[in-house]
């Protein structure tokens, strides 16, 4: 009789105890990005869409200097934790940038890519927000991270605009090879 009583208690004690080793949201706040690593190609042609739609509406003669997209180095050269956050800036930049053609045919067609982009972007904000314990970024990252950020302070907000829709498929291969992580070469 003492057996059948004390089973339920240490059913109970045990499960309190796993409960608190693994809380019900860790799995809610993990980094998987494993749907980047192969694109759907309705989404892949909605972009291509969204970018041959803003080169017929660019003026030739912007006179931008951003090179943002123009590096020295490949993405598959960082280490997995820079590519992610290379993608989280580079996100960031893609997301805030389709809003002001005032086009309205342009603001439908870059409606579904900035819904996919979006939902990248907070996926990617879930990796970086993830505790890595003494990660500091590579000097190429931390460069590039620099010219982004004298970049939004310089340059016009079209020619931001206008560069990372031009480069939105190096920003998709970008979070392709964040995807894959060692995979990627």
């Amino acid at each position: 009789m003492l057996c059948l009583s004390f089973t339920p208690l240490l059913m109970l004690v045990l499960g309190a105890s796993l409960g608190a080793a693994f809380p019900h949201n860790a799995l809610r706040k993990s980094c998987s990005l494993s749907k980047y690593q192969f694109l759907v190609p309705h989404e892949l042609k909605a972009v291509l869409k969204m970018k041959e739609q803003f080169n017929t509406m660019l003026p030739s003669d912007r006179g931008c200097n951003s090179r943002l997209f123009h590096r020295k180095w490949n993405t598959a050269e960082l280490s997995v934790p820079d590519r992610v956050m290379l993608v989280e800036a580079e996100l960031n930049l893609t997301t805030a940038m389709p809003g002001l053609p005032a086009n309205s045919r342009f603001a439908e067609t870059h409606q579904r890519p900035l819904a996919f982009l979006t939902q990248a972007q907070e996926d990617m904000r879930r990796c970086v927000s993830m505790p890595a314990p003494s990660h500091q970024p590579s000097g190429k990252l931390r460069h590039w991270l620099q010219k982004l950020q004298m970049a939004k302070e310089t340059e016009p907000a079209g020619c931001l605009e206008a560069s990372a829709i031009l480069h939105v498929f190096q920003v998709l291969s970008d979070l392709r090879c964040a995807a894959l992580q060692e995979q990627c070469t």
